[in-house]
């Protein structure tokens, strides 16, 4: 597994530029409230293994899931909610171990 300082993380506005994430927001895009789950399957089939997925599709995927229309609850639904923990134990559990 890659090994990445956080002193020399690639910034996010570089890491979404990625053509395969922007396919993929864009066909996200005014789809949440009749797919939310759909939804989050796209972005776990994106991510992969959580557990072995690298980093930069953590913090791609866990931004996207802060956006504004997420944090103020325009977007909901408990799969979002369960997709977003599962991220954040991950890198939480990456830091700890400094793997990332």
């Amino acid at each position: 597994m890659k090994q990445y300082s956080f002193l020399t993380e690639t910034k996010i506005q570089d890491l979404v530029k990625d053509e395969e994430w922007q396919k993929l927001r864009s066909s996200l895009v005014g789809t949440w409230k009749t797919y939310p789950e759909r939804n989050c399957q796209l972005l776990r089939n994106y991510l992969g293994d959580i557990q072995t997925c690298s980093y930069e599709k953590l913090r791609i995927v866990m931004n996207y899931l802060t956006g504004s229309g997420f944090r103020m609850g325009i977007i909901k639904h408990p799969c979002i909610i369960q997709l977003r923990r599962d991220i954040s134990v991950e890198m939480k559990r990456r830091k700890l171990k400094k793997d990332f």
